[in-house]
C-alpha cells in the first residue's frame, strides 16, 4: 500500500512544468527549476523512458518549498542530449554534469539520486569533491561485488530488463508497467497510470529508441568505482528499500562501510523507487539528512 498522497502527486505528474536547457562543455541538457534554497541536484535512475519528472516528479514540490532544485535529465534520457560516450562511462557524465553546474552557476550542492545517476554522483563526488555538500542515493550499482553472494544476474539485470523491453514486438505500455511491476516498485497495484504513460511515451522516442537498439555500445565503458569511494569526502546517505529487487540491503550496507562518512536507512513496503513509492516519507528522510549536514 502506497503512503497517503501518492495519488495527488500521481495526478501531478500528469502536467510536468516547463522545462529548460544549458549547454555544458559541448552537450545539451534539459532540466526543471523548481523552488528557491540551497541548491539541490536530482539525478534520475536508468530504466527504459525515465527522466527527471517521472523519477522525482512525485517528491520535487516537497522539496521545492525551500530548496532550490535542479532536476535533471541525464544525458542519453529524456529531453538531453542523446551524444555517444566514449571512455569511462561515469566519469565522462561527471565531468558533464560539473559543466552543467557552471553554466547554471552552482558552486556545490546536495545530491539526491536513484539508481544510474546515484552512480553519477558517487563519481563526481569522488573526482569533484568541492562541488558536493552531501550526497543521497537510492538504488545504485557503483561496485560490481556484494558482500556475501554474487549479484543478481552478475549485476546485468538491468541491462536485461532494458533488452527485453525493446526486444521482440518492442516498447508497449503493458510490458512497461510489467517492467515496473517486477523490478521498481513494490506494489504494483500503486503503480500511477500517469508514470506507466510517461515513462511509455518518452521510451519510444526515436533516438532513444536508437540508443536502445546499440545496446551498450553508445553508453561509454562499464566502469567500476570501488577504488572511487574511499576518496568521498561528503557525507553520504544511502536510502534502500527493503524489496530492491537489484541489489537487496546487504549490498548498500557494504557500501555504506567503503565511503567513510556513509550511512544506510532501509524502508519498508519499497522497492527500487522508495521516491516515487514513498514519497512522503522519503521526503522526510532526506530533508532531515540534508539539515543535518547543512554548513
Amino acid at each position: 500500500m502506497a503512503d497517503q498522497g501518492t495519488e495527488t502527486a500521481a495526478r501531478m505528474l500528469a502536467d510536468p512544468p516547463q522545462g529548460q536547457y544549458a549547454d555544458a562543455d559541448g552537450v545539451r541538457y534539459h532540466y526543471l527549476d523548481l523552488g528557491a534554497g540551497d541548491p539541490t541536484v536530482f539525478l534520475h535512475g536508468g530504466g527504459p523512458g525515465c527522466t527527471a519528472w517521472t523519477d522525482f516528479g512525485p517528491v520535487a514540490p516537497l522539496f521545492a518549498r525551500d530548496r532550490r532544485c535542479y532536476l535533471v535529465d541525464i544525458l542519453q534520457y529524456g529531453r538531453s542530449e542523446k551524444c555517444v560516450i566514449s571512455g569511462p562511462m561515469w566519469d565522462f557524465h561527471a565531468a558533464k554534469t560539473v559543466a552543467l553546474l557552471n553554466t547554471l552557476g552552482v558552486a556545490r550542492a546536495d545530491f539526491v539520486c536513484n539508481s544510474w545517476g546515484g552512480t553519477i554522483a558517487l563519481a563526481l563526488a569522488a573526482h569533484y569533491p568541492e562541488r558536493v555538500r552531501s550526497l543521497v542515493v537510492t538504488g545504485s550499482m557503483p561496485v560490481f561485488h556484494g558482500p556475501l553472494a554474487p549479484l543478481p544476474e552478475g549485476g546485468r539485470r538491468g541491462r536485461a530488463a532494458r533488452d527485453a523491453y525493446f526486444g521482440g514486438e518492442g516498447p508497449t505500455p503493458a510490458k512497461m508497467r510489467e517492467l515496473m511491476a517486477q523490478l521498481e516498485w513494490y506494489d504494483p497495484a500503486a503503480i500511477p497510470e500517469h508514470t506507466v504513460a510517461l515513462r511509455y511515451q518518452q521510451s519510444v522516442d526515436a533516438e532513444e529508441m536508437a540508443l536502445a537498439g546499440a545496446s551498450d555500445s553508445p553508453r561509454g565503458e562499464w566502469q567500476e568505482l570501488s577504488a572511487e569511494l574511499g576518496r568521498i569526502q561528503a557525507p553520504v546517505l544511502f536510502a534502500w528499500g527493503m524489496y530492491d529487487a537489484f541489489l537487496t540491503p546487504d549490498y548498500p550496507l557494504m557500501l555504506a562501510r567503503m565511503v567513510p562518512r556513509g550511512q544506510l536507512y532501509v524502508m519498508d513496503r519499497a522497492g527500487h523507487h522508495v521516491q516515487e513509492e514513498r514519497p512522503h516519507d522519503y521526503y522526510q528522510l532526506v530533508s532531515g539528512f540534508l539539515r543535518q549536514n547543512h554548513d
